[in-house]
């Protein structure tokens, strides 16, 4: 093999590049559907040679499977034989750990959920170390149901996640500086079945709900999502990927000052938005503070019930979002406004006063009231966007797992 002076290597290294970069193409044509050979070549611009080379590569990996004939082209001659996504190759998993609870979730490669586990858990002020090792529990649950084997794992936080993977601060926690691979991986060694060799990476919940969103959710390129668990969360959505900011912390509309003045926030500013829409708060103005259990369905049940006080408590939560997203959207104009988390839960109490908010201070450009929106996906979609992020990752890059 020989090499340049710069250390840039040529020959026969380019060529295995190359390859690489083909076999993510072939397969990414073959995500979208069941295709025969001839179609992935047409689709692709590849020889039917090269393609048949790659796809066996591809059924030697797991990653492809021969589902028999393809459907019919309308050309002369016997059809092809269709290949499609393996539904039993490498799976996706997703890991979550919210105030008060714990999940767990594995896809298949095409996306359709194997197993899911959700467990009650108080985790404020817990030690770490106790959390993980419930939580690799869970996972070696779900990943024994599942009946996969997963390529990799992406664990949903409620917090500022660096690009190191080191949990900034999650003050609904009381954590802080941790890093989440180092304290997950001796936990999974526990738990057994190879669990710790996995590639761990981690992110905000709110980031993974909205890339759900965009990944299934049927939402636009571009657009705000805002959820909400014991804070509030948000991402933004740029061109179908996430924008995080020169340090990884976009997002944070929970301390977007609403109020100026407003009561003192965790985060040591005044008047934020989670000071009004958050969990505490929206307890606390509907006369339920101190109240155990699941916040977003105690407050559903109440105003469905005809509460007053949790009706008014909820308007008030939806003025303030309102505010907070009416100044997103004069900054970043994005095609809609996607509430999700929690808020998907709460949206009929919400809603009115948001939109009110919206049409009275979104004035410099035009403003649909249907470009606010409710997430189909609820307070599954961080759980979702981890699992189905992993998956899609294999897609975008097989190599690794193909020796390509």
């Amino acid at each position: 093999m020989s090499a340049e002076p710069d250390g840039v290597r040529t020959g026969p290294a380019s060529q295995q590049g190359m390859r690489r970069a083909n076999l993510a193409l072939v397969l990414g044509v073959i995500a979208r559907g069941p295709r025969s050979r001839a179609e992935v070549a047409a689709e692709t611009g590849l020889t039917r040679a090269a393609v048949s080379s790659l796809a066996e590569q591809l059924i030697s990996a797991g990653l492809v499977v021969e589902e028999g004939p393809a459907a019919p082209s309308g050309k002369v001659g016997r059809p092809g034989t269709a290949l499609g996504l393996n539904p039993l190759g490498p799976g996706g998993l997703g890991a979550e750990i919210g105030v008060r609870h714990l999940g767990v979730c594995v896809v298949d490669l095409r996306g359709e959920v194997r197993a899911w586990r959700r467990k009650e858990s108080a985790n404020r002020g817990r030690p770490p170390a106790a959390v993980m090792a419930d939580l690799a529990q869970l996972v070696r649950s779900a990943v024994a149901e599942s009946g996969l084997r997963p390529a990799g794992l992406t664990l949903a936080v409620p917090g500022l996640v660096g690009g190191s993977g080191v949990l900034q601060r999650a003050a609904n926690l009381g954590w802080q500086d941790i890093p989440l691979a180092a304290e997950l991986r001796p936990a999974l060694r526990l738990a057994g079945d190879g669990l710790a060799e996995l590639p761990v990476e981690a992110d905000n919940e709110a980031n993974l709900g909205g890339l759900a969103e965009r990944w299934l959710g049927g939402s636009p390129e571009d657009f705000l999502y805002v959820s909400a668990e014991a804070g509030v969360g948000a991402a933004v959505v740029v061109g179908g990927r996430l924008l995080r900011g020169a340090r990884g912390y976009a997002g944070e509309l929970g301390h977007v000052p609403v109020h100026p003045e407003g009561p003192r926030c965790a985060c040591g500013a005044h008047g934020c938005l989670e000071q009004y829409a958050g969990e505490t708060a929206v307890l606390r103005a509907a006369g339920l503070s101190g109240l155990r259990g699941d916040w977003v369905t105690l407050l559903a049940e109440r105003a469905g019930a005809g509460d007053e006080p949790a009706r008014a408590a909820l308007a008030g939560a939806g003025s303030a979002l309102g505010i907070a997203a009416a100044g997103a959207v004069n900054l970043l104009d994005p095609a809609g406004v996607v509430l999700g988390g929690g808020y998907a839960r709460l949206a009929p109490w919400l809603l009115p006063a948001m939109r009110r908010e919206l049409a009275s201070r979104v004035t410099v450009r035009p403003w649909a009231e249907d470009r606010l929106t409710v997430s189909r996906l609820g307070r599954r979609g961080p759980l979702l966007g981890a699992a189905v992020g992993v998956v899609r990752a294999i897609v975008a890059d097989p190599g690794p797992l193909t020796g390509g």
